[in-house]
């Protein structure tokens, strides 16, 4: 059998337009054969595995072609190839929605019937049975004047969540100050920042600005000045889009027969409901309230040494004022940790070491990709190749602007090499140590993918596994960014000289510090994300201001719009709870290492119970393969009570 070759992609924007329209009008032309030949399958006398076979056809064309097109609506640099890909992206989301209400369709697997669908193989069935409940969800049994408002319903969604996440994308802010407000700021900072003709230095919110300002600028107005730029991106734009998206879900979860958006999303993930969504965050809000309660008085007496006046901590001070406790009660200068980590070094560090744990080599291709920034790479081991990623790293106008990663080509054995890309904003110069724990948790993501990518269902491929399971082998990853082994392998300064263990070793008592309130954080964004969508408030400001007031001591930007980018509001909707819950399962998974990040045979058994299945098994099937037990909440609430 010939292996699967990769994706050759285009060398000029004339090949790129074409690209985003050729491709998916091959695969919506493979879906209508698919499909005309499915609405005749009992005429054709076509047994439950053709059936199986051929839906999966269809759904690898659809998931193959919305990817390359969805990649490139966020990160090609011509406006023109981004535009034509998002609408492709609209018309291929619409086409993936409406099968699911097409009856003659869904008929070609009701007939199946218990006693043939039981008896087929364990990947046919798990399709099988995933198939008739998105069909049912999809809302096949409706009448026919909802099931048309349905599809309407379910194209808006994806229109709106397109502009949303545009607006976000092309929502960039800046702020000018004068050279003495960036007092505290690192020196290459400085120097990449100059003072221009009106005597003030301009400042954006693109993460490389937005980072260093925010940890490292002594001025509290310089932070607090940037941080609610950031808090107002895609604002107004956005207001009205979200609040059009939220009625639009609330209406088609109502028309499906679920009580909520969240009752909706979360029938198919680990969790289960939205009432269990809820239970979650209380759980979570007790396990890190009376840690947080302790750790706020102290950052508000350290804010008032420098400014005694100063009656709350608020989220434009937390990131510095975190930096100055480590560095004064631990001896943690985050700018000399940065001395350590230059980009060109983090880099193939961090494919070195996740090679080494997951027995694979990165070797590097002279390909076309849709920048010149783009480096790519062949996963390789034992001489063959398991799949090709693509690391487009750093900041430009016109790209998604935060960190992650894309899928492109879900790797089907023998039929597809699976291939997907990071994008990400990270630094072109000296890396702060929370760019490298984000460059390892989104590799996580990645090698997931590429890892993931044998299986014979489409759906099931790469990071195809329950939704709040996906962040679990990405969070567990970032623990190896605060090993002090792993660190020393490729952190070094200009001298050459390695990142002290000595050092490492503060960086992580002194990261205890803080934990607590961080949850808390990440609890209001839960709590935001899972109460916009349930409750469904008339002023969102309002709302999404009291949220973040009552769940941290810490405290939002009044009057700012943060919900406006937050971009999570459309992929993960109401169910950003998601990073906790599989934070809950990443701190277990790490007790299944002993203590020894590097172990082979841990790694070996990570990478077969984990990474390997994809989403062919249940995640808590997974887990309980890999610890052998199934998973605990008591490695959470160590990790968190600890200091």
């Amino acid at each position: 059998m010939t292996a699967p070759a990769p994706i050759v992609y285009p060398s000029d924007v004339d090949g790129w337009l074409a690209f985003a329209s050729d491709r998916p009008a091959a695969a919506i032309a493979r879906v209508a054969d698919v499909d005309a030949r499915l609405t005749e399958a009992s005429a054709r006398g076509m047994t439950p595995e053709e059936r199986l076979d051929l839906w999966n056809d269809a759904d690898l064309a659809l998931r193959q072609a919305t990817s390359e097109v969805y990649l490139l609506s966020e990160a090609h640099p011509e406006a023109a190839v981004r535009a034509a890909a998002e609408a492709q992206v609209q018309r291929l989301e619409a086409l993936s929605a409406g099968r699911l209400l097409e009856r003659a369709l869904f008929e070609a697997f009701r007939e199946i019937g218990a006693d043939a669908g039981n008896a087929l193989d364990h990947d046919r069935r798990r399709l099988w049975r995933d198939v008739l409940r998105d069909f049912r969800r999809g809302g096949v049994d409706l009448p026919d004047a909802d099931r048309e408002r349905v599809r309407v319903l379910s194209d808006r969604d994806t229109e709106l969540s397109l502009e949303f996440s545009r607006n976000i994308r092309d929502g960039r802010r800046e702020i000018r100050v004068a050279p003495e407000d960036l007092e505290g700021l690192p020196q290459d900072f400085l120097d990449e920042h100059p003072v221009g003709d009106d005597g003030l230095v301009r400042l954006t919110t693109d993460y490389p600005d937005l980072m260093p300002v925010r940890e490292y600028a002594v001025r509290r107005e310089t932070r607090t000045a940037l941080v609610a730029a950031a808090n107002d991106v895609a604002w107004p734009e956005n207001e009205s889009v979200l609040a059009e998206l939220l009625a639009v879900r609330a209406e088609r979860a109502d028309l499906l027969g679920y009580g909520s958006w969240a009752d909706y999303e979360t029938e198919p993930r680990m969790i289960g409901s939205g009432a269990a969504i809820a239970d979650f965050l209380e759980r979570l809000d007790e396990a890190s309230a009376p840690a947080a309660a302790e750790e706020y008085p102290v950052l508000l007496a350290r804010l008032q040494q420098d400014g005694p006046t100063a009656s709350e901590v608020t989220i434009a001070d937390l990131f510095y004022l975190l930096g100055a406790l480590r560095r004064e009660r631990h001896d943690v200068d985050a700018q000399l940790v940065r001395s350590y980590l230059p980009f060109e070094r983090v880099l193939p560090g961090v494919l070195a070491t996740t090679g080494r744990l997951l027995d694979v080599e990165y070797l590097p291709v002279d390909a076309s990709a849709w920048h010149a920034d783009v480096r790519s790479y062949d996963v390789v081991r034992g001489g063959e190749r398991l799949g090709r990623i693509h690391l487009d790293l750093h900041p430009r106008d016109g790209k998604y602007n935060h960190a992650a990663c894309f899928g492109i080509a879900p790797g089907i054995a023998g039929r597809v090499l699976p291939e997907a890309a990071l994008l990400c904003n990270f630094s072109r110069g000296l890396m702060p140590h929370d760019e490298v724990v984000t460059f390892f948790h989104e590799f996580g993501h990645l090698v997931h993918d590429i890892l993931g990518g044998r299986q014979r269902i489409a759906r099931f491929s790469g990071v195809a596994t329950e939704w709040d399971f996906v962040e679990a082998p990405s969070q567990l990853l970032e623990e190896w960014a605060w090993d002090a082994d792993v660190l020393a392998s490729f952190a070094a300064n200009a001298a050459g000289e390695p990142i002290p263990s000595e050092l490492v070793e503060r960086m992580r008592v002194a990261d205890g510090f803080g934990r607590a309130l961080e949850v808390r954080r990440q609890l209001g964004h839960a709590n935001v994300s899972y109460h916009l969508h349930v409750d469904r408030p008339h002023d969102l400001q309002s709302a999404t201001e009291h949220w973040y007031r009552t769940t941290s001591p810490v405290q939002p930007l009044a009057g700012r719009h943060s919900y406006a980018g937050f971009g999570h509001l459309t992929g993960y909707g109401a169910c950003y709870y998601t990073y906790q819950w599989s934070l809950v399962i990443a701190r277990d998974l790490l007790s299944g290492f002993g203590g020894d990040l590097m172990s082979p045979e841990a790694a070996a058994r990570y990478r077969r119970e984990i990474l390997e299945p994809g989403g062919s098994r249940d995640a808590a099937e997974l887990v309980e393969a890999f610890l052998g037990r199934p998973s605990s909440f008591d490695a959470y609430r160590a990790w968190l009570d600890a200091e």
